[in-house]
């Protein structure tokens, strides 16, 4: 394993530590009202948080003016893999009405600080059908932000069932724009259906199964990737000449791991006549909602795939 995966593990491991530090120092902070009864915040509004700001959005946007949601990571420029949280961040987990999750050991601190409050829970990995050894990255998914999308509503209502009728039609608004993701979705499929994309990190894999891409990004190269290691030289060089070769349609880039392979990569790709989908893990701030971004990304493949 490379000192970059070490590193990346070790961190990982002491954030999970030190979560669960926390959250023991924690326990007695605050109670919770039991399933079905309304936060006791003078504002009357559920206390929701969210552990990454993309499930945040989806939560604000079905709690509408009776929630209040923190998103714990919101930037781009933080690496959740490796997030370390703060004594601030625990105790807004603890005082939660309702913890929203990835799920999928992308944010284990987060699960772990969960599992000792008393508050409405909602994974979305397990929503979705997804697990532990799983690509984490599962908002990329259009099951799974259908699943989150009504397991959110589902504990609102559990947290607060005086106002289920009012989370109900927010849900309901929000598949309706759901679905015309999903339009937007199908109509590029018909585009990219069948068509060769490689990848810098399996960021978006979800979203290009959903537009019908074929992954054809080396094997050995995208290993090493998901393990946290750093590919060997030959399964780069391998990939290279792929993609000078213009053997596939589409590169597509997570410009958050940035270093010395994937700028070569991009070099090649240029090389080769590859157009390129360059994206994120985190939610981009221009972005005040989930399906906002994934609208963009859509049509950013679907404008790569043209050629």
């Amino acid at each position: 394993m490379t000192a970059t995966g070490t590193y990346r593990r070790i961190a990982r491991a002491a954030a999970c530590i030190a979560a669960a530090g926390l959250v023991a120092a924690m326990g007695a902070c605050g109670s919770r009202e039991s399933a079905g009864t309304a936060s006791s915040n003078a504002s009357g509004t559920l206390n929701v948080v969210a552990s990454i700001n993309q499930w945040g959005s989806v939560a604000s946007e079905i709690g509408g003016s009776r929630v209040k949601v923190t998103s714990i990571i919101n930037s781009t420029a933080v690496e959740a893999h490796d997030y370390e949280p703060t004594s601030a961040d625990i105790a807004a987990i603890s005082k939660a009405d309702v913890i929203i999750v990835n799920g999928a050991g992308y944010d284990s601190w987060a699960t772990k600080a969960a599992a000792s409050t008393k508050a409405q829970v909602v994974n979305a990995a397990e929503s979705g059908g997804k697990h532990d050894g799983d690509n984490p990255h599962v908002w990329f998914s259009a099951a799974v932000r259908t699943a989150t999308a009504k397991a959110i509503a589902e504990a609102y209502e559990q947290r607060d069932a005086a106002h289920a009728k009012e989370y109900g039609k927010r849900l309901d608004a929000w598949q309706n724009k759901e679905k015309t993701l999903e339009s937007a979705i199908a109509e590029a499929k018909r585009r990219l259906d069948g068509k060769k994309y490689a990848a810098t990190e399996s960021v978006a894999a979800y979203l290009a199964d959903d537009l019908g891409l074929t992954d054809a990004t080396p094997a050995g190269y995208a290993q090493a990737v998901a393990n946290e290691s750093e590919p060997a030289s030959g399964d780069v060089a391998t990939f290279s000449k792929q993609l000078q070769a213009g053997s596939v349609a589409l590169l597509v880039v997570n410009t958050q791991e940035s270093n010395a392979t994937t700028k070569q990569l991009i070099a090649s790709a240029q090389h080769g006549g590859v157009h390129q989908v360059k994206l994120t893990e985190q939610m981009p701030k221009q972005y005040s909602t989930l399906t906002d971004w994934m609208t963009a990304l859509v049509a950013s493949f679907a404008t790569a795939g043209k050629a």
